[in-house]
């Protein structure tokens, strides 16, 4: 059931918003007429029409330009631990409308069952159990909070080699290395879905400390993740080489020579389409699609470095 809306210009600070999720972020909260400032280090142009602060997040002199300011949102997409977040509230002081945070699917333990809900238990060992830590310190502090956890989250702009992984070894003839018979189920979602749902999550009163898986509809297999991702560089799936190679000695949540966690990894993302009246514009066609055509494609010839695949093969 969706919640009431309230559609009012508000006074938001952004922590970031020059990068990957932040830019399309961006670009939907102008749209709406909001109030921005982005605090960044400085590295990247800020859109017209924004106040922008430039500082250093990771201490408390960095952020010295967010104090004697007050903000209605913060909307935190960068903050990976408890103490990064935390900082940021102590400089700006706490957002009377709701903090915004970006945590992550990885937060989750393994399991049996799938796909995994908001209430299916976290792992405390998880390389992401800072954004779970955040989460909780939110709610026991009363700071009211949105939060977010996407699974891979791809599009243009992606720094991360997710997507442009597979687009490497395609594009350049190499097979493509795949754990066991290539049938585990993976997620990827696109970065203008995410952004989409978090500028209407300030909009809903229901989003309210409330925490959102926010993904694609459906998992898809790495062979099919493949085939989708061949289709995507205008190649025939079945001239894609694919080479198995033996996971039993790797951390399954590693992502070093391979780019993708070696388990399943699958949310239920019925809350956010729920509460938000939202729905992702992308499957995963359109996603790896617009992926190659509007980033990989454009950055002209590219010469990666295939050595890793050896080691796992």
């Amino acid at each position: 059931m969706a919640a009431n809306d309230a559609a009012e210009r508000m006074k938001i600070l952004v922590m970031g918003g020059t990068r990957f999720v932040g830019r399309p972020l961006v670009a939907r909260l102008l749209a709406c007429g909001h109030d921005l400032t982005l605090f960044t280090r400085g590295r990247q142009p800020v859109p017209a029409g924004v106040e922008h602060l430039a500082g250093d997040r990771a201490t408390d002199e960095g952020l010295e330009p967010l104090r004697g300011r007050s903000f209605e949102v913060i909307i935190d997409s960068s903050g990976r631990s408890l103490e990064d977040t935390r900082r940021v509230v102590d400089a700006a002081g706490v957002p009377s409308q709701r903090l915004v945070y970006v945590s992550s699917a990885g937060v989750y333990a393994d399991s049996e069952q799938w796909p995994l809900d908001e209430d299916a238990a976290t792992d405390p060992a998880s390389r992401h159990a800072g954004k779970a830590e955040t989460e909780a310190w939110l709610r026991q502090q009363g700071i009211p909070f949105t939060s977010f956890r996407p699974t891979y989250i791809v599009g243009p702009g992606n720094y991360n080699p997710v997507e442009s992984w597979f687009f490497d070894r395609i594009v350049h003839g190499q097979p493509v290395p795949l754990p066991g018979d290539g049938s585990t189920i993976t997620q990827l979602g696109h970065v203008d879905d995410l952004a989409a749902a978090m500028a209407r999550c300030i909009e809903v009163e229901a989003a309210t400390n409330r925490i959102y898986n926010c993904t694609g509809s459906q998992g898809v297999t790495f062979r099919g993740l493949v085939a989708a991702a061949a289709r995507a560089c205008g190649q025939d799936p079945a001239a894609v080489a694919i080479r198995s190679f033996d996971s039993a000695g790797l951390d399954k949540k590693a992502r070093k020579a391979f780019p993708l966690r070696l388990a399943h990894f699958l949310t239920d993302t019925h809350r956010v389409r729920r509460e938000l009246a939202w729905s992702p514009a992308f499957d995963l066609e359109t996603t790896l699609a617009d992926s190659y055509a509007n980033d990989y494609a454009k950055r002209g010839p590219t010469s990666p470095d295939f050595s890793a695949d050896a080691a796992l093969l």
